[in-house]
């Protein structure tokens, strides 16, 4: 076919569709319904165009030479198809319903795969793999047709995502089902179901694999090719042909499942590593791109119908009627048996029966099932009768799909009122026109007045205002329970939270890095609104304020390696998260304030920014505790932060000065030059120091004063430096063996046996009795803030102490001052001792005292609060022995046994 004719027909075809969306508006026809249609009746006529003149004629002419084949369909469109899609799909939303999206995609593709078969060759004279091999051909669903009529009649997001996900998936099954079977059919073999589960599992998960790493390497790849938008967008043409090609022929797994992957990589993660102007080109092309794909698509299978119905009998549409009563049997088992069944049992999310109705109907068949009977139809090693049989009836199946499921969806999502909005959102919606046209009226009103237009004509305008406001139903709002209006509340804000970090992103003001941690979190808390309300924001809270997986691996890296270069990293990370979640948090308060309030009233928004504030108040507890630890670094966060902020409202200054045509483009490249020039230096943070060398926190422990050059560098060796993040649990046994802690700075809290706490703070230790006595303590200590301790193994405690007299003499006065009083504590628990008025020893128990027989006094003489404040705790000691506590020989402790027992 000469080049030429190939550009025309494509052309016109391009010129024909683009009459199709307004047209089959009018016609309240779904999308893909009138497609067929039209498709079909080019199919008829390019066969019989004698009549035409001249143009239509080479145009028909040029469509009957087109070289239609199923790779065409695979190879050309399905790609764009089914990164379209993906790409525009949440991902966050499509994993929340991933259980029953999976059920669908993938049994219900098995269950009506058997069901097809096994009905079919019962009633026919076809073998049984024939059969299975249509039951995989119509089991795969088309979303083009369902999500069309959806968007159309504005149906729950979350049914179209449900519809969708299952559609991405289940194209994968069908197509693994399909080649096994159609392997068995060349080989003769006989179905083995051990094989068609390996060869779908390894397809499935190898596909899915696949496509995450060639879509991570693609938003790698954006950040060199950032400031190109032409390039980027074309680097994702690429990648949707690359990875579908590169999976199946080289990988030799699922390049449907590759390409939905690597989709969902990069709409997740593009809109981050891209600028947000170039995420913006990037949505709108590729709208573009599945438009032409999916009407070429289903335009070239309908002009294949009437070439494949041509031997068509009364037997074969029996047969048709069969499979579609057997297919819609299956479907209904799936939805009304499997998916209530795993809701019940907790294994996946609650599916109501208005939208199982929907989702029966919603099984639509398309471009994919015509294009697998296409290529069956190019097999030569299969019989022609099985041949013709497969393509006649899949392609009179997918007909009664599009006509009979296609045309009765929309009255059925009118009649079980999916296409109506909540009560809680026609309120909303009500209210929101209420306060708008009053603020619509006033400034109609000053521009009449500035304007000097005539009274008669504001007269006019003002009667369309109070018809308009007479209209509303302004009961509505008064008919919403409290708890109602602020879950309302709670979702506005939560929306605009997600608003707010996208534009900080488009600002700039923050790298790809945090961009993607605050957006995540707050898709997060965003749902958890939606779902639970203030109960629901409250439980997320503790999720926001959590600790990143990356930081624990930088701790536990940093524990292993003794290298701090992860641990600041991730806290570098989080100190920036913190700083901006800070900000956002005071803003959405002024936004509650000022506009929610109109909406839903004082009192509503009053509870709601009391949860902001609350929210703002951990904020700054957790931003506080990090900048008091490293001051230095939060100022050179916040220089930071201005610098961007600073770069970006003149950038965007000289933007709009040059769409005033005030500057020239050449100015204005200039321009921007001269600011990142400008503000680069600033925006570099310093980098955070956590100072955990051993022998700068040695010098912070006043413990280890007064010891020789020999005893400390000694120390230093077998100390391990621990940062221990705010709230941690700091555990005593590591392992097998237990571990002492030296406070080098920040504090912890010891829980106490009466339920009460005692805190210490820089220059204390823990945990030395229990390697003394060589006894376990049930006792737990956590950090209150950002604290640096010093580590010691019981091995090296044991032979410290045994080379070193003086670091043993510290350590024993230590041990007997706080086990006197543990005694002291029990005889009180007791009622052995009564409580007496005692001096405020407080500063002489907390500090080192030389003489053992000053210790032993205080000690003995120390009332029950001032035991509580040098406990550690070992204070959860049952039982305190007598002897000595140290390795020194019996003979030697004569005089201190005697002086205890004393």
């Amino acid at each position: 076919m000469k080049i030429g004719l190939l550009v025309f027909g494509l052309a016109g075809l391009l010129a024909l569709i683009s009459f199709m969306p307004p047209l089959a508006g009018r016609l309240r026809l779904p999308y893909s319904v009138l497609l067929a249609i039209v498709g079909f009746v080019l199919g008829v006529i390019i066969h019989v165009h004698g009549w035409a003149p001249g143009v239509v004629a080479d145009f028909l002419d040029s469509l009957q030479h087109f070289e239609i084949s199923s790779e065409t369909f695979l190879y050309v469109f399905l790609p764009v198809l089914l990164f379209e899609t993906s790409l525009a799909m949440n991902i966050r939303r499509l994993m929340d319903d991933i259980s029953p999206i999976l059920v669908m995609a993938i049994v219900a593709v098995v269950v009506c795969t058997v069901v097809v078969g096994f009905s079919i060759s019962a009633i026919s004279q076809y073998g049984l793999i024939v059969c299975l091999m249509l039951g995989a051909i119509v089991a795969t669903t088309d979303p083009v047709a369902v999500v069309g009529i959806f968007r159309e009649v504005g149906a729950p997001r979350r049914l179209t995502t449900l519809v969708e996900g299952e559609s991405l998936f289940n194209d994968a099954a069908s197509i693994a089902l399909y080649s096994v079977l159609l392997s068995v059919m060349f080989t003769g073999g006989e179905v083995s179901m051990t094989q068609v589960a390996r060869s779908f599992v390894l397809s499935f998960v190898g596909g899915g694999l696949a496509g995450f790493a060639m879509g991570r390497l693609a938003t790698t790849l954006f950040g060199w090719l950032r400031g190109w938008p032409a390039a980027e967008v074309t680097l994702t043409v690429a990648l949707a042909y690359l990875t579908f090609f590169i999976a199946e022929h080289y990988l030799g797994v699922s390049g449907v499942v590759a390409t939905v992957i690597a989709g969902l990589v990069v709409g997740s993660n593009g809109r981050t590593r891209m600028s947000p102007t170039t995420f913006e080109q990037l949505e709108g092309a590729w709208a573009q791109f599945g438009f032409w794909a999916n009407s070429l698509i289903f335009l070239f299978a309908a002009m294949l119908i009437p070439r494949m119905m041509a031997e068509i009998t009364w037997m074969q549409v029996f047969l048709i009627l069969v499979v579609f009563v057997a297919t819609l049997f299956a479907r209904a088992v799936m939805v009304y048996g499997l998916l209530p069944l795993l809701g019940r049992l907790r294994l996946s999310t609650q599916v109501s029966p208005a939208y199982r109705a929907v989702m029966l109907l919603g099984g639509l068949r398309g471009a994919v099932s015509l294009a697998l009977a296409l290529a069956v139809t190019e097999q030569p090693a299969v019989p022609h009768e099985a041949r013709q049989f497969i393509a006649v009836v899949t392609t009179g199946f997918v007909l009664m799909t599009l006509f009979i499921n296609g045309l009765t969806l929309r009255p059925l999502i009118a009649r079980l009122g999916l296409d109506q909005l909540s009560v809680v959102d026609r309120t909303l919606r009500d209210q929101a026109q209420i306060v708008e046209l009053e603020a619509l009226r006033e400034r109609i009103d000053e521009i009449g007045r500035n304007e000097h237009i005539g009274q008669e004509v504001l007269d006019r305008l003002s009667a369309v205002f109070d018809a308009s406001q007479a209209g509303i139903d302004t009961a509505q709002v008064h008919q919403l329970t409290q708890e109602q209006k602020v879950t309302v509340g709670m979702g506005i804000l939560a929306g605009r939270e997600e608003e707010m970090f996208f534009e900080t992103l488009k600002a700039q003001v923050v790298d790809w890095r945090t961009a993607e941690s605050l957006l995540a979190r707050a898709e997060r808390m965003g749902d958890a609104v939606r779902t639970g309300g203030l109960a629901g924001f409250e439980s997320a809270l503790e999720g926001d304020l959590r600790y990143a997986t990356a930081l624990r691996v930088g701790l536990r890296l940093h524990h292993i390696t003794g290298r701090p270069f992860w641990l600041a990293q991730a806290l570098a990370q989080r100190f920036t998260n913190l700083m901006c979640k800070w900000a956002v948090a005071h803003r959405l308060i002024r936004f509650a304030r000022d506009d929610v309030q109109p909406l839903l009233g004082p009192d509503v928004t009053k509870i709601i920014i009391a949860a902001h504030r609350r929210r703002l108040a951990l904020l700054e507890g957790a931003l506080q505790a990090m900048t008091l630890q490293y001051p230095g670094y939060a100022q050179h966060l916040q220089e930071a932060y201005l610098a961007r902020m600073a770069r970006s409202m003149e950038r965007i200054r000289y933007r709009d000065m040059l769409a005033q045509n005030l500057i020239s483009g050449e100015t204005y490249s200039d321009l921007v030059k001269q600011v990142e020039t400008r503000w680069a230096p600033l925006e570099k943070h310093g980098a955070l120091d956590i100072a955990l060398a051993a022998e700068a926190l040695v010098e912070r422990v006043s413990f280890f004063e007064g010891l020789d050059d020999a005893t400390r560098s000694a120390i230093c060796k077998v100390l391990k430096p621990r940062l221990a993040f705010p709230g941690q649990d700091i555990p005593t046994r590591v392992g097998r063996s237990r571990a002492m802690y030296f406070v080098a700075s920040g504090a912890v809290v010891l829980d106490l046996p009466d339920n009460t706490t005692a805190e210490l703070g820089s220059g204390q230790i823990f945990g030395e009795m229990a390697l003394a006595m060589d006894h376990d303590f049930q006792a737990r200590v956590r950090s209150l803030g950002y604290s640096r301790l010093l580590m010691l193994h019981e091995r090296d405690f044991k032979k410290l102490l045994a080379r070193f007299p003086d670091l043993r003499d510290k350590i024993d006065a230590i041990v007997r001052q706080r086990m006197r009083a543990v005694e002291v504590w029990q005889q009180f628990q007791s009622g052995e001792r009564q409580h007496e008025p005692l001096p405020d020893l407080t500063a002489v128990a907390a500090t080192n005292i030389e003489g053992e027989e000053v210790l032993l006094a205080a000690a003995a003489d120390t009332d029950t609060s001032v035991a509580k404040d040098v406990l550690s705790e070992e204070a959860l000691a049952k039982e305190v022995p007598s002897e000595r506590l140290t390795t020194e020989p019996p003979a030697a402790d004569d005089a201190a046994g005697t002086t205890a027992k004393a």
